[in-house]
């Protein structure tokens, strides 16, 4: 019961907070004030700061108080390429990948309206036609555009923080028989995206999710057996 309590007063003040009605250096009411604006006991007012202290929203000085601390700046989810330094890192990344674009493809294919056709179709083709040299970016394209088809914007800047690397690291580590400039395995790759791309233009989710699958399953084995 007292947990509960203690939620709301932690989110009255967080709100506070956040709002700036209390802002950084502002000392926090006294546990006499949130015991009165809160209806709670002391013992939920003591809780509530102490649980603000460890979010470390809050500093308490003994004999002082307790005060705000400045709200940390958001900071934009971002993976730099020098980080992913292992062969481990880069399955990894791909698993990573699996658990977000599979589910990816298949909102694509639900929410998929005009404009999310019309870039999957160019992004396909653009794949399609790339010079080796220009292909991890047009790959990464018809990921992007999968993305963006979603209508969700958290895909989007996703991607976009992984930029062109998600698919360049990958393949930095495998060998010759899968670099573009194999006709084999650009044939692989293409007919890849082209399952991709039809179920998501069709409409059909479960199938595109199965299809994102067994690309980057795909992927995964070939960074196995490299």
């Amino acid at each position: 019961m007292s947990a509960g309590l203690a939620d709301r007063v932690v989110s009255g003040i967080k709100d506070q907070i956040l709002s700036g009605d209390l802002a950084p250096g502002a000392k926090l009411p006294s546990e006499s004030d949130l015991v009165a604006t809160y209806g709670v006991s002391r013992t939920v007012a003591r809780e509530a700061v102490t649980r603000l202290r460890a979010e470390g929203l809050v500093e308490t000085f003994q004999g002082r108080g307790s005060f705000v601390l400045t709200v940390p700046a958001p900071s934009p989810f971002a993976l730099e390429s020098s980080a992913i330094r292992t062969q481990h890192d880069v399955l990894d990344m791909v698993d990573f990948r699996l658990g977000v674009e599979c589910e990816a493809a298949a909102l694509a294919a639900a929410h998929l309206d005009e404009e999310g056709s019309r870039t999957i179709e160019e992004a396909l083709a653009a794949l399609a036609t790339a010079h080796p040299d220009g292909a991890v970016e047009a790959d990464f394209a018809f990921h992007r555009a999968v993305a963006a088809a979603t209508g969700n914007r958290f895909y989007l800047d996703l991607m976009d923080s992984l930029g062109p690397m998600m698919i360049m690291l990958p393949r930095t580590r495998l060998g010759d028989a899968y670099s573009p400039s194999d006709a084999l395995h650009v044939e692989r790759v293409q007919r890849e995206h082209d399952n991709i791309a039809a179920a998501i233009l069709a409409g059909d989710a479960d199938t595109a999710r199965a299809a994102m699958r067994v690309h980057l399953g795909s992927t995964r084995r070939r960074l196995l057996s490299s």
